[in-house]
């Protein structure tokens, strides 16, 4: 297989992104298409879907083997289960499924038609080897139970932000920024309280602190 598209987000790198798509409506993303796959004919009738899934590459976690079973953040990276009962990276193939929220189709002159997307969970460049309409009577299961996902699904952490860090942000990456910190970013089986992690999102090196349930920001600085 060969990629179709890449996708543009805000994130450079993997920490920070959300654990799932959607968790975070506010991420904005486009869908760039490779020369080749720049036939707006291939986009036909796609503006009547809502939401779209993308079939991507996890191009940053390949490895030459694989295990049977992995450690789910959400378990505290302890427990393990297997690997095709998790949404883990680390795969025999590395590829990933999202559904996002299509909010535009643009045709732009240096690159072909894209696609405006919100809530994806994609590093900035991921490959995107396909595109499919999320149709809701196949793909909604409102029945569908969870598994061991089920305990974490509500887990939101409070957001502090100072008023002279929440001035350096610009005002259309507050609440995208918020949503992405209130998912806590950290590691699972890291919890020590006086520990400053760091991300980049979207130009900006954001740097925090969490202790008892809230997330406190303590630098944003432009890259």
């Amino acid at each position: 297989m060969k990629p179709v598209a890449h996708i543009r987000s805000e994130f450079p790198t993997k920490f920070g992104i959300p654990r799932q798509a959607g968790l975070v409506s506010g991420l904005a993303a486009t869908v760039v298409f490779e020369p080749e796959f720049r036939d707006p004919e291939a986009l036909r009738g796609i503006e009547g879907f809502s939401h779209l899934w993308l079939i991507w590459e996890f191009s940053a976690a390949k490895r030459d083997s694989w295990s049977p079973t992995v450690r789910p953040p959400r378990l505290g990276g302890n427990a393990r289960m297997g690997v095709f009962a998790t949404r883990s990276p680390f795969r025999p193939n590395p590829i990933g499924l999202s559904c996002v929220k299509l909010e535009g189709v643009e045709a732009t002159a240096d690159m072909g038609t894209v696609l405006h997307v919100s809530g994806a969970d994609l590093m900035d460049g991921t490959p995107i080897f396909d595109i499919k309409p999320y149709v809701p009577y196949a793909d909604c299961h409102p029945d569908a139970s969870a598994g061991f996902t089920a305990p974490g699904q509500d887990y939101l952490l409070e957001v502090d932000i100072p008023d002279e860090w929440l001035a350096v942000i610009p005002e259309q990456r507050r609440e995208a920024l918020r949503g992405v910190l209130a998912q806590d970013p950290r590691p699972s089986y890291q919890r020590d309280p006086e520990r400053v992690y760091g991300f980049t999102f979207a130009g900006l090196e954001v740097r925090f602190t969490v202790a008892e349930g809230v997330l406190h920001v303590r630098e944003v600085q432009k890259k």
